[in-house]
């Protein structure tokens, strides 16, 4: 099992992309898990059809512990395992919590042992990157960490900040840095912009994405870009990412396990 968590700033992109990087890889018949990390719980909207699921928090508060594992783990699209952490009543408590609660929930109800699946993502909002927020960062839980970013400067700034916690945690056996994923938003000099980043962090590129209209189109339809648009031109794309993705974690890649 792989443990994969993707950071970056609100807004840039991430849960879109995992979604699609999901789809990708389940396509490859590998049995994913997608945890949404955010307190607005719109992570995994893509893969159910924009169908509300009941998130980890909202659970906890109603019942306490007296709920099944599959109260909150919910099949998706093509078997994709989803999962949303929510976040506290609004003015009370802490987001990051919501995160630690899922997590800690998931391994006491025997998540990965019932379902076993072959990928998770996490996927976490990266403009803080402290308390529960870094919880996907520890020892135990994620194994490779991803940086989404564009070119706009705010993003940058915010996925600097995400190198160096994942820096500052080196030494304590947490997960390491994996690469950065471009989501292009079209800036001027968006890709030299990157790539010193890249340089300043001293790591590598996975992957680039362009920005496509279509998208937009697929999520219009509350469907990610590889179940509306098979053949297009951005599900290759997404395709592709979730092959370097994989690689970058040092998965062996079978081509029979396509399908």
């Amino acid at each position: 099992m792989i443990k994969i968590a993707v950071y970056g700033k609100g807004g840039i992109g991430k849960s879109t992309t995992i979604s699609n990087l999901s789809v990708a890889l389940s396509k490859r018949g590998l049995k994913v898990m997608q945890i949404g990390c955010d307190p607005k719980a719109d992570s995994t909207t893509n893969l159910h059809e924009g169908t509300e699921i009941n998130t980890v928090l909202d659970l906890v508060r109603e019942k306490k512990d007296d709920f099944e594992l599959d109260e909150m783990v919910v099949e998706g699209y093509n078997g994709i395992l989803c999962v949303e952490a929510g976040g506290p009543t609004p003015g009370m408590g802490c987001a990051g919590r919501g995160i630690i609660t899922a997590l800690e929930k998931l391994e006491q109800k025997g998540a990965y042992e019932t379902y076993k699946p072959d990928v998770v993502f996490y996927d976490v909002l990266g403009d803080v990157v402290c308390g529960g927020f870094s919880m996907p960062m520890r020892s135990g839980y994620a194994d490779k960490i991803f940086i989404i970013t564009s070119g706009e400067y705010m993003s940058i700034h915010a996925a600097a900040n995400i190198a160096t916690a994942i820096d500052n945690f080196k030494d304590r056996g947490y997960a390491s840095l994996g690469g950065v994923i471009l989501n292009k938003r079209n800036v001027k000099n968006e890709e030299e912009k990157v790539d010193e980043f890249i340089q300043n962090i001293d790591s590598k590129l996975v992957g680039t994405l362009d920005r496509d209209e279509i998208v937009v189109v697929a999520e219009e339809n509350k469907k990610t870009v590889l179940e509306a648009f098979p053949e297009s031109k951005m599900a290759k794309e997404y395709e592709i990412l979730a092959e370097n993705v994989l690689k970058a974690c040092g998965y062996e890649i079978k081509e029979e396990a396509k399908c």
